[in-house]
């Protein structure tokens, strides 16, 4: 196997591995002079929206 194949299995791998799990967020990977050089995963956390009940108001 040639090395520039074994590296790209590498990087798809670890590409592989970042995505793996997230279900709100991104993954980016950074490239300089055309080689992967750095993978940053942001992931996030939604939650549902809970309407807090409207206070009641007292008659005048």
């Amino acid at each position: 196997m040639s090395r520039a194949l074994e590296t790209a299995e590498v990087w798809l791998k670890r590409i592989k591995e970042q995505v793996t799990g997230v279900q709100y967020g991104t993954v980016q990977i950074t490239i300089h002079n055309g080689q992967i050089v750095q993978i940053d995963r942001t992931e996030r956390s939604r939650y549902d929206a809970v309407k807090a009940p409207s206070p009641v108001r007292k008659p005048r």
